[in-house]
């Protein structure tokens, strides 16, 4: 059965994997972003590009609008907001650290905000929020660490809110994959990225970077009819990197 479907970031990395596994599921796809162009296989498959700021809650409102006039109320959220910094704490000032929450934690409680405006009449809606397996152990910076974190404990608490209308909330925790390793080693030549990955290799038990289109396997699992009791969980997708956590 074809879904509504919501995905922000969908043009890059995780999001565009998580748009394209639903897209060719046969779900209806709406996908967020903000920088860059729309990908052209999402738009070959009949997907609906909305440019939009996960920081402005007009903004929100209008992509829901297009959305919804297009495939009709959002049934399915994956909400999934980054900045690609690796600052260190006395790097960190308090605009930057708000602003980091602003956009990967505040930007969410948006998005599910709206989208539970037509689940909860609807008696039904799968939400699933993007963090990451470092975050929990603290293996990243420090404002990326609160923010993600926090989704999980946002998340738990809408599963008990959320859950007498049968509306699932779940965390997925990629690890490093693929994209995230060229991002890393993007100003490396290829002798010290080959040694800079080998370091990171160390870490994960499975010895490689994971790919997008795994993580977004497990979005769609989560979003699936098979995952109908399945709430408040948190995935991770990494290798064995985080042993769990």
């Amino acid at each position: 059965m074809s879904r509504s479907v919501l995905v922000t970031d969908g043009n890059c990395g995780v999001g565009h994997a998580v748009a394209l596994s639903a897209a060719q599921a046969g779900d209806k796809v709406a996908f967020l972003y903000s920088v860059g162009e729309p990908p052209a296989d999402l738009l070959q498959l009949g997907c609906l590009p909305i440019r939009w700021e996960t920081t402005d809650t007009e903004q929100v409102e209008l992509a829901f609008k297009q959305a919804e006039a297009a495939h009709g109320p959002v049934e399915v959220l994956v909400t999934h907001a980054d900045i690609d910094s690796d600052r260190t704490l006395n790097r960190i000032d308090e605009a930057d650290f708000a602003g980091t929450a602003d956009i990967a934690l505040t930007g969410a409680f948006r998005m599910v905000m709206r989208a539970v405006r037509s689940m909860l009449p609807a008696h039904w809606g799968r939400i699933v929020l993007i963090a990451s397996s470092g975050d929990p152990i603290g293996d990243c910076r420090p404002d990326h660490a609160a923010a993600k974190a926090g989704l999980i404990g946002f998340a738990r608490s809408l599963t008990r809110e959320l859950g007498r209308r049968s509306i699932t909330v779940n965390v997925v925790s990629p690890g490093l994959t693929e994209d995230g390793l060229d991002y890393l080693t993007k100003t490396h030549n290829e002798l010290s990225k080959a040694a800079f990955w080998e370091e990171l290799r160390m870490d994960i038990p499975l010895g490689r970077p994971g790919l997008c289109a795994e993580v977004a396997a497990a979005v769609r699992f989560l979003a699936s009819a098979e995952a109908s009791y399945i709430s408040g969980a948190v995935l991770p997708v990494d290798g064995g990197a985080g042993t769990g956590h």
